[in-house]
């Protein structure tokens, strides 16, 4: 494991030129977070600023995906007069955190550079790229699979004498929610990247606690899955499953080298990836063998 900045301990000779200057009071970490923190918000202000340019097509592209998971002939209600407002605001806010995400990661490297050793500062570009990548991707997933899943559950209780007629900013509400537990879920490869170039974890852990990670993984897709259909849990499950693997690659390629182990670790990876890959294939046919499991058409 690699020793990291210990008081009383001789820092490496490669490392001597952060040590002299590397240290701040508390006053200083303040003033530092303060800084990084109005840039960030800054960058927030003028991503909103963009959105609100374009915000016709992304209240479009967010609302065809709700209303197309709704009973034929509904649309979307507010009582409140605010609640109109509201939406359009806070569309303006997620789209402008989103654009924002890249230079809002670069604020936090910038803040948590100063603890690091000069090698360990060169990770400024995977951190910033890997992060707005699993922000993005994390997003569309939510907005693509999870939350349709989601509504068209509620929408299955919808009935000629129960009429689901859901409030703009109720709705919001949910959309958001999924939103962000599916851009933490997304950060799983970076997270797993910057702990084995730390060498705090490694492929072979990973590998080794791999069922464990597939019970924790099921019972996270149960509560974000609000049906009881095990076909929608696993459909939620198996992209988490494939983050875990592709996980598992990432520590290998950057932890170290040198394991008697890796190659086979690399080849049972690549083999649960490919079961990954068969078990969604096989799920799929036959829910189409089955299309009484499938959600009623309207």
């Amino acid at each position: 494991m690699t020793p990291r900045r210990t008081a009383g301990l001789r820092p490496n000779d490669d490392d001597s030129d952060d040590a002299g200057g590397g240290t701040m009071g508390f006053l200083e970490h303040l003033d530092e977070l303060r800084k990084r923190l109005i840039r960030s918000c800054i960058a927030i202000g003028v991503g909103m600023a963009v959105a609100f340019i374009f915000i016709d097509r992304i209240a479009n592209f967010v609302l065809a995906q709700i209303l197309r998971t709704l009973p034929a002939g509904s649309s979307l209600i507010y009582t409140n007069p605010s609640e109109g407002f509201s939406f359009w605001f806070n569309l303006a806010l997620i789209a402008g955190i989103v654009l924002a995400a890249p230079f809002v990661m670069y604020q936090v490297w910038g803040f948590i550079a100063p603890g690091l050793y000069s090698h360990e500062k060169k990770f400024v570009i995977p951190f910033v790229l890997l992060t707005s990548i699993g922000t993005v991707s994390g997003a569309l997933f939510s907005n693509y699979v999870l939350f349709p899943g989601m509504m068209k559950f509620f929408a299955a209780f919808s009935s000629a004498q129960v009429r689901m007629m859901p409030s703009i900013n109720d709705t919001f509400d949910h959309y958001i929610t999924m939103m962000i537990g599916m851009v933490a879920v997304f950060q799983m490869p970076t997270l797993v990247f910057f702990l084995a170039k730390l060498r705090l974890v490694t492929a072979r852990f990973l590998w080794t606690h791999f069922l464990h990670a597939i019970l924790i993984i099921f019972i996270v897709a149960a509560f974000l899955t609000p049906s009881t259909d095990w076909w929608n849990q696993t459909m939620f499950a198996l992209p988490m499953i494939g983050l875990y693997l592709i996980s598992i690659v990432i520590a290998w390629i950057v932890g170290p080298k040198g394991d008697a182990d890796s190659q086979m670790l690399w080849r049972t990876t690549k083999l649960g990836l490919a079961i990954a890959a068969a078990h969604l294939q096989w799920a799929d046919a036959n829910r189409r063998r089955r299309p009484h499991l499938a959600y009623p058409k309207r």
